[in-house]
């Protein structure tokens, strides 16, 4: 099954499969955890923008709540504020 993006010349994308086939397994997770910390960044960018007032720690608490779950964020910050991300 193919997943090309609509958007994708189809020779640009066998190129770009031919790409991440080549990239070794420590260069496969490096490239996924730098997508994560920018996915995180982007996250923690958005609750900064919806919510001007909070401090850099209250952004924090705000995406670990919305990235964990209520219940989970219960139990590791029991008498924390549940600030909407």
């Amino acid at each position: 099954m193919e997943v090309r993006p609509a958007d994708t010349d189809p020779e640009a994308y066998q190129v770009w499969l031919r790409v991440l086939r080549g990239l070794t397994p420590d260069q496969r997770l490096r490239n996924t955890l730098k997508l994560c910390q920018q996915s995180r960044q982007l996250a923690a960018a958005g609750i900064a923008q919806r919510h001007p007032r909070y401090t850099p720690q209250e952004v924090e608490m705000a995406l670990r709540r919305w990235h964990w779950g209520d219940d989970l964020f219960r139990q590791v910050y029991p008498g924390a504020e549940l600030l909407p991300p």
